[in-house]
């Protein structure tokens, strides 16, 4: 249906932790206006928590899990494992913070988007109970660093970010007209053209079409800013995106960094709401 209202959240790893402060601030202040909702890989993860109506669920599942060694090892890595263990850190979420899974699913529409490893395109799925789990490890298989290949519904995947890393496009195409993004960079940023396409053919040798996707990401990727700063005429586009000196990296281990970048999210998301009001 046209003239819905959307919310758009970005991945980007550990610098998610902005959009866990934003969306615990919707929750603070009961900001629940949305008909549905999009997410790429951390971005999808931290709406699991807004959706299920679970504050700090979030944080703790990033400052807490995604810090262990349990999850990021680079000696792991450099021994053939994973940099990063995907599935350990959901499924230790889920026991250590327990979805409300009657408030999850029963409430608006959940998409994710994750990258088709065999046409290299982004597949926007709906999360039910049915794949939840997997699904959610879909859209965050981060390419290279993660090994496994997330499979359901007969299709296999990985990160999302890779095809589709903001997808407000296919928000506005499933008629959002009102769509609020939040970003996990500031708003000045452009991302760079990838210099050795050779390496990614290299990398993705066994996956052709995701090289080309990784190729191209970053024309992707500047396509949607420009979309969402020249949004088309019956469309309303508003961003929260963390302030210039946000410090998060994708990698970003250091706590203090972490907790500082969680307070931004807060800070934007209050503001946001205020300013609506």
């Amino acid at each position: 249906m046209a003239g819905q209202k959307a919310l758009v959240v970005e991945g980007g790893a550990m610098r998610g932790i902005f959009a866990s402060g934003v969306l615990d601030s919707f929750m603070e202040l009961n900001h629940r206006p949305y008909d549905f909702v999009m997410g790429v890989s951390a971005g999808a993860s931290n709406l699991v928590g807004y959706l299920s109506n679970q504050p700090l669920r979030s944080y703790q599942v990033i400052t807490q899990l995604a810090t262990s060694s349990r999850f990021y090892n680079p000696g792991r890595f450099l021994r053939g494992g994973d940099l990063v263990d995907v599935r350990w850190l959901i499924d230790e979420a889920n026991e250590r913070y327990p979805i409300n899974e009657e408030a999850l699913f029963s409430s608006i529409p959940f998409y994710a988007a994750a990258t088709n490893i065999e046409t290299g395109k982004p597949d926007y799925y709906q999360i039910t109970p049915d794949n939840f789990v997997t699904a959610i490890e879909a859209t965050s298989a981060l390419p290279i660093v993660y090994k496994k290949t997330p499979c359901f519904d007969g299709q296999c995947y990985t990160d999302g970010g890779v095809s589709d890393s903001i997808p407000v496009k296919e928000a506005y195409r499933r008629g959002a007209r009102d769509i609020t993004v939040v970003l996990s960079h500031p708003e000045s940023y452009e991302m760079p053209k990838v210099k050795s396409e050779w390496m990614m053919k290299k990398l993705f040798a066994r996956y052709p079409e995701v090289a080309k996707s990784v190729t191209a990401r970053a024309e992707k990727y500047n396509g949607s800013l420009e979309f969402i700063r020249n949004p088309p005429k019956d469309a309303n586009i508003r961003v929260i995106a963390p302030p210039e000196h946000f410090a998060v990296k994708r990698l970003t281990m250091n706590k203090g960094a972490l907790d500082h970048g969680y307070s931004m999210g807060l800070i934007a998301g209050r503001m946001h709401v205020h300013s609506l009001k």
